[in-house]
């Protein structure tokens, strides 16, 4: 279990000693290196795949250059050792790369009515050669495995959406097709001890109520339909993560985590969707939609009755009942999580009330001084609380 603990303390209390100490140090010091490193290679080999892939802008030039850096690659592994067995890591994956990435683009580009029907299976192939290798071990080194697995399941998952939209299908398979693609990128996580694969599961979950971002000139924005199922979606989440990684392995705990925190990130983002505007439950679900769009409705006409007569029954949650309530679960998960020491979830935590402070400050409360007053009176007795139940739940640990 990773913890976050002062080494000096635990060697000035006799908890340790001064060589465990050093030790704690060089081992944590190590990960954040191999992290470092990592990180820096993996943006090497995606940087270079798709620049060559654009550059030379031909599918013979991208496949006979793919396939000779994927061998080179290979020939590197088997015949080197460790000294240059990042070149060769790094030569495979580009080469690989190419030879994926350039079929995608170039089936899509030049065959797009077969093109979703040859990269789904093309994909799962692909990605099931590699798992099986992955599993099995030997064939090649465990990252080049890993990355292909990877690339395979990308190509898959990009052939069901390409298909998906040029049939111009929506709905309950769209939201399906986002459900599916969450379970695979999450198993794929898993399987490749990748964590920031698994986290990439909650961007297609999300998806499934159309939670999502988009960009324009100088701004990216978070945008969330349905502010309250997309948050009781991720509360059921974290708690069945919760659940179900009681027991677990050390690595199944760690990905647990990484998607928990994931979610919990998302549901705030929601939250403060609906501190700004509130929000009208099921519009763009089971309502008739916050837009006309000619090719749902017959007539606009047709829609503004539809849509009159659901807002008379519909629920809606004010933007005020949303802001205080987002405060007080936050003020639950800062105590909760500082008692559980998951410091993931407190720092999220502390992240998000300065974030809410900050936007009801100005968007809310700007000129009402009287709040800030009851605010803070009211914060001061339940810190004390938070103190006091603390004290609760280590005495009671004591006796245990």
């Amino acid at each position: 279990m990773i913890v976050v603990a002062n080494t000096l303390d635990l060697v000035d209390d006799g908890v340790i000693d001064a060589a465990a100490a050093q030790e704690i140090q060089m081992r944590a010091r190590s990960i954040m290196v191999s992290l470092a490193i990592n990180a820096v290679l993996c943006f090497g080999i995606l940087a270079t795949t798709g620049g060559l892939i654009f550059w030379l802008a031909d599918a013979l030039s991208v496949a006979v250059v793919g396939s000779g850096l994927l061998a080179a690659g290979l020939l590197v592994l088997a015949r080197s050792g460790v000294l240059y067995a990042m070149f060769g890591n790094a030569a495979a994956l580009i080469g690989a790369g190419m030879l994926i990435g350039g079929a995608g683009l170039e089936l899509t580009g030049r065959y797009p009515d077969m093109a979703g029907w040859l990269m789904i299976p093309g994909g799962a192939f692909v990605a099931g050669v590699a798992g099986l290798a992955l599993v099995r071990t030997g064939l090649t080194t465990r990252f080049v495995q890993g990355a292909i697995l990877l690339m395979g399941l990308a190509l898959h998952l990009w052939g069901i959406g390409f298909a998906m939209d040029l049939g111009e299908i929506a709905g309950w398979p769209k939201a399906a097709f986002f459900l599916y693609a969450s379970i695979v990128i999450a198993a794929a996580g898993w399987l490749t001890d990748v964590r920031l694969v698994s986290a990439l599961a909650l961007v297609p979950f999300a998806q499934v109520l159309d939670t999502g971002t988009s960009y324009f000139h100088a701004a990216y924005v978070f945008y969330s339909p349905e502010s309250t199922l997309s948050i009781l979606q991720m509360i059921v989440l974290m708690v069945g993560i919760t659940v179900w990684m009681r027991g677990k392995s050390q690595r199944t705990a760690r990905h647990g985590a990484i998607v928990r925190m994931m979610a919990f990130i998302v549901a705030n983002m929601c939250a403060l969707v609906g501190s700004l505007w509130g929000d009208r439950v099921g519009q763009t679900v089971w309502g008739p939609g916050p837009w006309y769009r000619s090719a749902d409705w017959a007539t606009r006409e047709t829609y503004e009755t539809a849509r009159a007569a659901y807002l008379e029954s519909s629920l809606f949650i004010s933007e005020n009942v949303y802001t205080v309530l987002w405060a007080l679960v936050l003020i639950g998960v800062i105590a909760w999580a500082a008692h559980r020491n998951q410091r993931g979830l407190f720092n999220g935590a502390m992240t998000f009330v300065g974030i809410h402070a900050y936007t009801q400050m100005f968007e809310t409360f700007g000129d009402e001084p009287l709040a800030y007053v009851l605010g803070g009176l009211a914060a001061i007795p339940l810190a004390w609380g938070m103190w006091r139940l603390n004290q609760h739940w280590v005495t009671q640990k004591e006796k245990a």
